[in-house]
């Protein structure tokens, strides 16, 4: 029987796919139109892809990426998550991820005093997180609806979908965030609130926590400022919630695919959203089953940055944002929807079209954004690495322009 053992270590091919990742070639090569019969051999694979995945890749670390909540990922992560992916770990078998388990468990320890929560797990995305929470607060609490603002994520209306509940969406006050005045009953909901918006990063009033019967609350994109001495406050609030999510891939700066779902009463939780299984040592807790070992990526930058690391980048950031709405403000060529909550700036042209000014402007500084029925310049702060300066004079420059 012919072993394969060779072909699975290749230590020059992967000092080639390192080497690679800091040239970024863009000589691109047509690939094969069918399946090859025989394989071309990894590190010719490497060569022809490598124009392809790393050259034509958004540059999302370029010093004027300003645009999505997608931040560049720290250089020890890519050495975890290739570290990951030559194991396999599989967290739904403690057996199959022995240190993988150990490193989730202390990432929550680590994380959840910020938020007064138990612990809770990782898991896809904030999509699967916010499901969970609201998966819970229907079997925990009984809820049969869920209240949350218009600006919402649209995974609160998927999960709403999913699980059966009535949906019920309030209106905003003038800065994108929910109107408490137009609240409906709350004894039978779950009252999901949002700590950054997507599209215009407003937090809603979190004091709100603890009026419903559930409260989750989706800080898929501003939860991390927890972390921050500076902007914790913030979030004040947020520590009264039954259930909160974050997406470690946004202000965490992790690779995607990495979130958390956090609970106040962890037990009752996870009695709730558990199977068991005859295959399974112990019961499979959330929706997902195999899951990987993200939590490891994130501990290893935990361990390099420590919270002070982390809080100097997210503060950073929000003075960009910051200097950047004043900058906005100065010119008589741009609006400014409001002053920025969580380092997501709104504005757009006076004298052209937002979709003019888009296109003079490097592709991936800015994305759009709808605001009553209007199109608007959305800017995010998610990269360290930007030139604000650089940002801002580009910015007016093409705002300046005449059609």
């Amino acid at each position: 029987m012919h072993r394969f053992d060779s072909s699975f270590v290749d230590t020059e091919g992967l000092t080639q796919a390192l080497r690679l990742m800091t040239s970024r070639s863009t000589e691109v090569s047509d690939l094969p139109t069918n399946l090859p019969l025989v394989g071309l051999g990894e590190v010719e694979v490497l060569n022809l892809l490598a124009p392809q995945v790393l050259g034509h890749a958004a540059q999302l670390g370029a010093h004027t990426s300003m645009a999505h909540m997608d931040p560049p990922t720290p250089w020890i992560t890519w050495a975890m998550a290739m570290w990951n992916a030559s194991l396999n770990q599989n967290l739904l078998h403690e057996a199959t991820s022995p240190f993988a388990t150990q490193a989730e468990k202390q990432v929550f320890d680590w994380l959840v005093p910020y938020f007064d929560m138990q612990g809770g797990h990782f898991c896809s995305g904030s999509t699967i997180a916010n499901l969970t929470g609201i998966w819970a607060a229907r079997d925990v609490a009984g809820i049969r609806k869920v209240v949350t603002s218009q600006a919402a994520h649209l995974s609160v209306e998927k999960a709403c979908r999913l699980l059966g509940l009535e949906l019920v969406k309030v209106g905003l006050d003038t800065q994108g965030r929910l109107d408490v005045d137009q609240l409906p009953n709350l004894e039978k909901a779950c009252l999901v609130l949002n700590a950054g918006t997507t599209a215009t990063g407003a937090i809603d009033p979190l004091t709100l926590s603890g009026v419903a019967a559930w409260t989750h609350i989706d800080a898929a994109w501003a939860g991390p400022l927890r972390l921050s001495p500076k902007y914790s406050d913030r979030l004040s609030g947020i520590e009264k919630a039954d259930s909160v999510a974050i997406s470690a891939h946004k202000w965490l700066f992790q690779p995607k695919d990495s979130a958390m779902i956090m609970f106040r009463d962890l037990s009752t939780a996870n009695q709730a959203i558990s199977f068991g299984g005859g295959y399974l040592a112990k019961p499979n807790v959330g929706v997902q089953g195999s899951r990987s070992a993200a939590a490891i990526p994130l501990l290893a930058t935990l361990l390099a940055w420590g919270q002070n690391g982390l809080a100097q980048r997210l503060e950073f950031l929000m003075q960009a944002a910051d200097t950047l709405a004043q900058n906005i403000e100065q010119t008589d060529h741009l609006e400014l929807w409001n002053p920025p909550q969580t380092a997501v700036n709104v504005f757009r042209p006076r004298h052209l079209s937002t979709s003019e000014f888009l296109a003079a402007l490097p592709a991936g500084m800015l994305s759009s954004c709808v605001l009553d029925g209007q199109m608007w310049c959305r800017s995010v702060a998610a990269n360290p690495l930007v030139d604000v300066d650089l940002v801002t004079a580009q910015i007016i420059a093409a705002s300046q322009k005449r059609t």
